[in-house]
């Protein structure tokens, strides 16, 4: 018998068998509240009735029409909504598939645009699993390991991750804005540096915010040495954060910015946006794929970006996110084996310790667990797997946060308990 790769485990022993807004259905006849969405995905809930109308309609007229081969409308409506909500001189887009494939597009436009072979990564940061994308990622080892040589001219520099280092964010922003002056002195001259690529909050990392001073401080630089400032979005665009983009919380924008998981509801689709005079110093046939820019992902990105402005889900992933936050901080407050609560909107994130302070990733996981038997679908991050992460969609009401809740003390009390705390 054929079966999936041994390696492909689930985070949860659910089966879905029919998903709907914040909840999946299991094969087990049991409704689960899904906190985690796709890994961040669905923004518009499982099934929202307009994405589906969407995406039937297309796949009713138009399947495929591939993008360098012949225009369709669905590309041209995403192009003209995207503007929308782009900051403003972003004017140009290239589309792909997954954000790995996004990643690379923006690495090779980097390079091409500026005749420099270096690109500096933050510590902590995902940005996918292809090798360019891989070789960019420091957020642990299982997603870079095994398959070297990894790809060069890749160079990491600190990110303020305060409670890591023990510190208090001013302290960590600081030490991480001083080893970049020091890694473009000794390691990547600014001669030999394309770009800086960072994520607005820290995915698989451990849900780790930036703050104003620290992209700030990355702005200047790259407008003092000449190289690129490309922000991952991948993760906090399309509202997860409160803001439609999660770099709109510091007042900064990049030179390139690379989208993908909320922008379709679930449909596979990425992109990159930069400026036109940026976009044109790619190289002839440097941008294109098959599959890129399918016409049901287009519509059905269309159709979200309708959603989240008329829904006000932006809003609503501020309003919510911060009742999320406050019960996990209660929850927290009143068990030790969390050491921090943290995030932005709806992309939260409790941090478990041991008692003298170190990751604590066998409590983590046994909370994971129990959220399951409480009928509440968790995730892990961190580089231990030691965070448990809340990546709601965008719809959740406070009904539905207060479920979570109920169920997230149920989970932290067992899961705590069997540690013998």
């Amino acid at each position: 018998m054929t079966a999936l790769s041994p390696h492909l485990r689930q985070a949860t022993p659910v089966v879905a068998v029919r998903g709907e807004g914040v909840h999946l259905h299991g094969e087990d006849g049991r409704r689960y509240l899904d906190f985690t969405a796709g890994i961040g995905v669905t923004s518009t809930g499982h099934c929202h009735p307009r994405v589906v109308a969407a995406a039937q309609e297309q796949v009713a007229t138009l399947v495929h029409g591939q993008y360098t081969t012949v225009m369709h409308q669905p590309l041209r409506r995403l192009v003209d909504k995207l503007g929308e909500v782009l900051p403003a001189g972003l004017d140009s887009l290239f589309f792909t598939n997954s954000g790995s494939e996004a990643v690379e597009a923006a690495l090779r436009l980097a390079r091409q645009a500026t005749g420099r072979p270096n690109v500096l990564v933050c510590h902590g940061g995902f940005h996918g699993r292809t090798v360019a994308a891989a070789s960019m990622t420091t957020s642990g080892t299982r997603f870079r390991s095994g398959f070297s040589p990894l790809m060069s001219g890749v160079v990491v520099t600190p990110f303020p991750t305060a409670f890591r280092y023990g510190w208090d964010e001013e302290t960590a922003t600081r030490f991480a804005l001083k080893e970049l002056d020091y890694t473009l002195q000794t390691i990547s001259s600014p001669a030999d540096t394309a770009a800086v690529i960072v994520e607005p909050v820290l995915g698989e990392g451990g849900y780790v915010p930036a703050n104003r001073a620290f992209v700030e401080g990355l702005r200047e630089r790259a407008d003092r040495h000449g190289f690129l400032l490309i922000l991952d979005e991948v993760q906090t665009g399309v509202g997860r954060t409160g803001r439609f983009w999660g770099h709109e919380h510091f007042g900064v924008a990049p030179d390139i910015l690379v989208t993908a998981k909320g922008l379709a509801s679930g449909f596979p689709l990425s992109a990159i946006a930069a400026s036109e005079e940026l976009m044109r110093k790619a190289w002839a046939g440097s941008q294109g794929g098959t599959y890129g820019a399918n016409a049901v992902a287009c519509a059905a990105a269309c159709a979200t970006l309708d959603v989240v402005r008329d829904e006000k889900l932006v809003e609503n992933a501020e309003t919510m996110g911060a009742r999320l936050r406050q019960g996990l901080e209660a929850v927290a407050a009143g068990t030790p084996a969390i050491g921090d609560v943290r995030g932005m909107g709806l992309m939260l994130a409790s941090e478990f310790v041991t008692e003298d302070g170190e990751p604590d990733p066998e409590t983590a996981a046994r909370v994971q667990r129990a959220a399951v038997d409480e009928g509440l679908l968790l995730l892990l991050c961190g580089a231990w797997n030691q965070v448990v992460r809340m990546i709601p969609a965008l719809v959740i009401d406070e009904a539905a946060v207060d479920e979570g809740l109920r169920a997230w003390s149920a989970a932290v009390e067992a899961g705590t308990a069997r540690a013998g705390r």
